[in-house]
């Protein structure tokens, strides 16, 4: 038996034989022709190419039917790739200058671009390297009548093991036989995460070493929720995780039943739960699962699936698409939150040429739209037209100092100046709040009060500046805690500056829908919270079963102890005592 963690990007658990996708076996020969058969080869890849293109099209509105616009995005980028010159022309040069076969020309040119791609210093181009190999395989298929990349001939259920899945192969996967996906690449923002989150398969990539470690036929344990693998798991491990799966399954059984009743404690106290989102087509589960409007809604990926940066009209129609969806429920439109570790082609001077050593410390979120005012600009107007279909909000992410968020509620007015005068209609009382995510905005959020219509606490990034944690490093990861003492003295700060300015304020990030942490934020003060929609179901379970009286209680034996550890363990104590099978398959151990 092996453990091999990575980084979770879809949650679950899956117990399944391993079925490893081998990329070895793409290697093509190098093959000469004679000159007179130069032309019938070149016809011979053009027609693979066009042939190719039009199966790309057809899989991108396969893709935009079943998950939404935004996602299909995806596969604009290979039809750009397979119709752009630089990467068409020298294969086209190698056929007639070198008189070798198409195929060969093919394998030559995509693997060279490849290399270029993975060794690339941007993390976007590092992302394109699949991308890459995605488009060889499909005209490699045309070309020679073999798809490597194959994953119908699988007829049973499987967990598939692969070094990066490319986003057709993701797209295109069969849920009802692929239980899981682990991969040796990829990053929490790569294609092969969103299409897996998407689908709802668990998946866990940047496992580095995990296509060596494992063969066809291995029995696997993919756990999506704590980014763990566990190879060839003795009886007592599988027996573990198989309790595991039908104490989930019959507790999820059992939030099923709550899922349309209100979120009330047990003294009456009305608590808001929303939702967090990424792509409209994500809403009718929201709603499904009992949420009432969306707390959260990122708007990163519609830069992330695309070569070029989204126009106005195509990002109104995506806004327009989830309003419509909520049907008069609510929802808060963060504006653009990227930085140079997941930064867009379009966004240059921001791309290659502006690495960043620290990006988490850079030129993110907020900092580059004040840096990039066209891009800002388009991003409020489409918001702000879209508004008119109903009930939504504006939130600015990442805000640091008083002067940046004058600068950019400054900046949304002159667009609704120049929307007045082009007679384009909106909502002109539209919210517009803030993202409260590092620390010197908690301890100054009285005067940030001042100046919004309401708060949202990110606790993610909150709780990474506050302990000095990326979260996102293996070796440093077991100090990234929620429980820090510390954070429940920002907490504290930011709810009372709320509520002496009487002014909303929710909890958007993943601490949220993490139930140990329920009483704790309840009995601070939160009365929203917006999380992940498969989370409500059970947040509103315990949410049902306490009372604000037993939460103060909590917060004042916790507010006692002086570690992490001892807060989160009391946490546990206090909710487990009211819903012990809260924690079934979450303390599992390696």
């Amino acid at each position: 038996m092996q453990h091999k963690r990575g980084i979770p990007v879809s949650p679950g658990v899956a117990i399944s034989p391993a079925f490893v996708l081998d990329a070895d076996q793409q290697r093509i020969a190098r093959r000469t022709i004679t000159r007179p058969a130069v032309t019938g080869e070149i016809e011979r890849l053009n027609q693979a190419v066009a042939t190719s293109i039009t199966e790309i099209e057809e899989l991108r509105d396969q893709t935009a039917s079943s998950f939404g616009v935004a996602i299909s995005k995806i596969f604009d980028a290979h039809i750009s790739l397979l119709t752009d010159p630089h990467v068409i022309d020298p294969i086209h040069e190698a056929i007639r200058g070198q008189c070798v076969t198409a195929e060969y020309a093919v394998y030559s040119r995509m693997q060279q671009l490849h290399e270029t791609f993975r060794r690339g210093q941007n993390p976007l181009a590092r992302k394109h390297a699949s991308d890459v190999l995605d488009l060889e395989q499909r005209i490699l298929k045309h070309l020679i009548g073999t798809d490597f990349s194959d994953l119908g001939t699988l007829d049973h259920q499987a967990v598939v093991v692969a070094h990066d899945l490319t986003p057709s192969q993701t797209a295109a996967l069969d849920r009802t036989k692929i239980r899981g996906l682990a991969t040796d690449a990829g990053g929490q923002t790569s294609h092969t995460a969103i299409l897996a989150h998407a689908l709802g398969i668990p998946a866990i990539v940047g496992l580095e070493d995990i296509t060596a470690r494992v063969r066809t036929g291995d029995s696997l344990i993919v756990d999506g929720h704590r980014g763990l693998v566990v190879i060839n798991p003795d009886a007592a491990k599988l027996m573990e995780y198989r309790q595991v799966e039908q104490r989930m399954a019959a507790f999820t059984d059992t939030l099923g039943e709550i899922k349309s009743l209100p979120a009330v404690t047990k003294d009456g106290t009305k608590i808001t739960l929303l939702a967090n989102i990424e792509f409209p087509s994500e809403i009718p589960e929201a709603i499904a699962n009992g949420a009432e409007g969306i707390g959260l809604y990122r708007t990163e990926f519609l830069y992330l699936a695309s070569e070029v940066e989204p126009s106005e009209q195509e990002q109104y129609e995506t806004y327009l698409q989830a309003i419509q969806s909520l049907k008069g429920r609510p929802m808060t439109i963060r504006t653009l939150d990227l930085g140079a570790d997941k930064i867009s082609e379009s966004l240059r001077p921001f791309g290659p040429e502006h690495e960043e050593r620290n990006p988490f410390l850079g030129c993110r979120s907020i900092r580059l739209c004040l840096q990039n005012l066209p891009l800002f600009k388009t991003q409020l107007r489409a918001i702000l037209r879209a508004s008119e279909a109903g009930p939504v909000r504006i939130m600015f992410p990442l805000i640091s100092n008083i002067m940046e968020l004058r600068q950019a509620r400054m900046i949304l007015s002159d667009v609704k100046e120049d929307l007045e005068e082009q007679a384009v209609p909106y909502r002109s009382d539209i919210p517009t709040g803030m993202m409260i995510e590092v620390p010197s905005v908690a301890i100054q959020s009285r005067t940030f009060a001042r100046e919004v219509d309401f708060f949202s606490i990110g606790t993610n990034d909150l709780i990474q500046y506050t302990v000095a944690v990326d979260r996102s490093n293996e070796l440093i990861a077991n100090l990234y805690s929620a429980a820090h003492p510390a954070l429940m003295t920002l907490l504290k700060e930011i709810l009372r500056a709320a509520q002496g300015a009487k002014l909303d304020v929710s909890l958007c990030g993943e601490m949220g829908g993490e139930p140990e942490f329920t009483m704790l934020l309840l009995g601070l003060g939160l009365r929203t919270l917006s999380i992940s929609p498969p989370a409500i179901p059970e947040i509103k379970q315990i949410v049902r079963s306490v009372s604000i009286d037993q939460c103060r209680r909590v917060v004042r034996k916790v507010r006692a102890l002086d570690s992490e550890r001892e807060v989160l363990n009391c946490l546990k104590d206090e909710v487990g005592k009211i819903m012990p099978e809260v924690f079934d398959g979450r303390s599992v151990g390696y």
